[in-house]
């Protein structure tokens, strides 16, 4: 059985940084994408088993938009999807879960809690 491959999508470079010292503990591949835009070309390469996927990003598709269409596409619909947002209102975490998500955390976030739902 091949470890569990984690996609961290995040403009962010110091938050990927700490998702990636958070998870790099536990036995996962782990993959980075700096934006909806790259993570969309990596998506169908890298396979994710997870993607932790920022909502406010630059680029074509911001984490509602690209978490729409990864659970759209039948070859990613087993894909889990965690929306990792600064975003904390009920209206937009309602948005998240209309958008497919399977968990949403609000920043600032526990790594424990990250860890929990990985």
């Amino acid at each position: 059985m091949h470890a569990k491959r984690i996609l961290i999508v995040d403009d962010n470079k110091e938050l990927r940084a700490l998702i990636r010292m958070t998870l790099e503990l536990s036995d996962y591949d782990l993959f980075e994408a700096q934006d909806g835009d790259d993570a969309m070309k990596m998506i169908p390469v890298v396979k994710p088993d997870v993607i932790i996927l920022d909502i406010m990003m630059p680029g074509q598709f911001d984490g509602l938009e690209l978490c729409r269409k990864i659970k759209s596409n039948i070859a990613n619909s087993a894909t889990k999807v965690i929306l990792l947002s600064a975003m904390s209102q009920k209206a937009d975490i309602d948005q998240g879960y209309q958008a497919g998500a399977d968990v949403y955390i609000t920043k600032p976030f526990s790594p424990l809690d990250l860890l929990s739902h990985v």
